[in-house]
């Protein structure tokens, strides 16, 4: 094979691998960012149960007030009963005492039926926590992994860069501007094989004195179609 078209198939392979790194880190990163914004919803489920809880014990509270009401206006109409002489305001009396002591019931059910629902709320953010926990700890355990996973990828890829450096620096300049042409546009393309006569850029058939040549390799071909830099792949490849 033409030296200068060794040297962008060469090249071609190395730009692959660097580009293929940025979906490898978004998607590492994209592990870890789902975890914490899991860890960030239950955080705001957290908030929310503990803003309906304060909401019910004002519920509550306001509740008592109205008991402690209800309480005075009972012993109010006991103190009344043993002073009025006539039937009829001690009928008129009896009546208010039922209605506050049906009042005081109502009451104190609305504050059993509230209390049974903070319960029910802080089981809901037992669970919530709990479930904070485990998430933590997976994240905790994430962070460590893409630590590594990103050092390794570094680590690899500052040596792929290593190995595009003293290839550049080899490569005749012409050469190069006509590849980061094309590049430009076909991106990891640019540089493609003839398979069965046809180009693996934009898979159409290689007329065959075209064909002819890039068997021979002798020179740097390129598609009569789309216009990438062709070459025959070898067995190995």
């Amino acid at each position: 094979m033409n030296k200068y078209l060794q040297q962008l198939v060469n090249l071609s392979q190395i730009d692959q691998k660097i580009d293929n790194y940025a979906p490898r880190i978004e998607s590492i990163n994209r592990n870890l960012q789902l975890k914490k914004d899991e860890i960030a919803t239950i955080d705001e489920n957290i908030e929310k149960v503990d803003t309906e809880i304060s909401e019910l014990k004002a519920q509550i509270a306001n509740t008592n007030s109205h008991i402690n009401e209800f309480n005075a206006k009972i012993k109010d109409i006991s103190k009344k009963s043993s002073a009025v002489k006539s039937e009829k305001e001690i009928k008129a009396l009896n009546l208010e005492e039922d209605l506050a002591k049906d009042q005081l019931e109502a009451a104190n059910e609305e504050i059993g039926r509230l209390e049974r629902i903070i319960d029910s709320k802080n089981e809901l953010k037992t669970e919530l926590e709990q479930k904070k926990s485990n998430a933590q700890s997976v994240l905790d355990s994430l962070n460590s992994e893409v630590a590594d996973e990103l050092k390794a990828i570094e680590n690899e890829r500052s040596k792929i860069y290593d190995q595009k450096e003293k290839l550049l620096a080899d490569m005749n300049q012409k050469v190069l501007t006509f590849y980061e042409k094309i590049r430009k546009w076909a991106k990891n393309t640019a540089v493609v094989p003839v398979r069965k006569q046809a180009c693996y850029g934009c898979f159409m058939k290689i007329n065959d004195k075209t064909y002819a040549h890039i068997i021979k390799s002798e020179d740097i071909t390129t598609c009569p179609h789309c216009g990438r830099i062709l070459y025959k792949e070898t067995i190995e490849e």
